[in-house]
């Protein structure tokens, strides 16, 4: 009986810990593009963002990752032989990656909030996808076990890959697009306040 709740909060906390970080570095995108902005929007959006992102943290993405180690804790416990399986070292390990970039989101928000923060929104994009295929691993050796097949699952990485990547360049293309016919569209006075 130990093991269902363990299991159910487990997974109630990854994805209270992944919806999390998912959104976080999503506002980190908004806060870096809101340099963009004149003032007096500029500032607002930066403070709006700031409180969003301390709070995103610290009330819902850092109590998932809590509940997450927690809940994983009491699983082994109840079941220590699995410690001897491979799949679990590995998918420790991805978990350990995972812990190191919610910790690095932290960071962030602390440049960010002084200004010093050097990635640029098509960068933090690029970022943003990191936990996406950090989930899909961590799921799928969660499933398989030492069955995953790895030839099929290097694959579907790969392609996530190619895929995120394109993505991301066709966004920024598109945002460029976007940007350039409205300020063709503005008279030259105001498209120099736009710039």
């Amino acid at each position: 009986m130990a093991y269902s709740w363990f299991k159910a909060f487990h997974i109630v906390g990854f994805v209270v810990w992944f919806a999390g970080l998912f959104y976080l570095v999503r506002l980190f995108i908004y806060h870096v593009e809101a340099s963009e902005q004149p003032e007096p929007a500029q500032t607002i959006l930066k403070n709006q963002y700031q409180i969003m992102e301390k709070r995103l943290y610290s009330i819902i993405t850092t109590p998932g990752m809590i509940v997450t180690v927690a809940m994983a804790i009491g699983l082994v416990s109840t079941e220590t032989e699995v410690l001897q399986e491979s799949w679990l070292h590995i998918k420790l390990s991805l978990v350990a990656v995972l812990i190191g970039y919610h910790h690095y989101c932290g960071r962030l928000i602390k440049q960010l909030a002084e200004d010093r923060c050097t990635w640029n929104s098509q960068q933090l994009r690029a970022l943003n996808e990191a936990p996406t295929l950090l989930l899909v691993v961590i799921v799928l050796l969660a499933v398989f076990k030492n069955s995953l097949p790895t030839d099929i699952t290097t694959w579907l990485v790969v392609g996530l890959i190619v895929t995120m990547a394109a993505t991301i360049q066709l966004y920024a293309k598109k945002r460029k697009r976007d940007q350039e016919k409205l300020i063709a569209s503005v008279p030259q006075e105001e498209a120099q306040q736009v710039i």
